[in-house]
C-alpha cells in the first residue's frame, strides 16, 4: 500500500515543485496550464494520459478550452504521496517540452 507523505517529506517534495501548489483541504497538489488553444491544451491532456496509465496513477482533471487544471493526490493513501510528487515531475517535463 501506498503512504501518505508525513508533514516534513511533504514540505521537502513541495520545495522542488514551484509551480504546483499545495491544497490543504484535499492534501493534495494542484496545477494550472494554458495553452494557445483546446487543440494544444487536449494534446497535453492525452499525452498526461499516457504517463498516468503508465504510472498507474490518474490525476483529478478539468478542460476549459485552452486551460488544463490538474489535482493530484492518492486516494488509497488518503492525500498526498510520493506517487504525486513522481507523475508531478513527469507533467512538468511535458510541460517544459511543450513550451510551458
Amino acid at each position: 500500500m501506498v503512504k501518505k507523505l508525513d508533514a516534513a517529506a511533504r514540505d521537502k517534495a513541495l520545495a522542488g515543485l514551484g509551480a504546483w501548489h499545495y491544497h490543504f483541504e484535499r492534501d493534495a497538489i494542484t496545477r494550472d496550464f494554458k495553452f494557445e488553444n483546446f487543440v494544444e491544451a487536449f494534446s497535453f491532456m492525452s499525452a498526461v494520459a499516457l504517463l498516468a496509465e503508465k504510472a498507474d496513477h490518474h490525476p483529478e482533471w478539468s478542460n476549459v478550452y485552452n486551460r488544463v487544471s490538474i489535482l493530484l493526490t492518492t486516494h488509497d493513501a488518503k492525500g498526498l504521496s510520493e506517487r504525486d510528487i513522481a507523475l508531478a515531475r513527469e507533467i512538468d517535463k511535458l510541460a517544459a517540452r511543450s513550451g510551458l
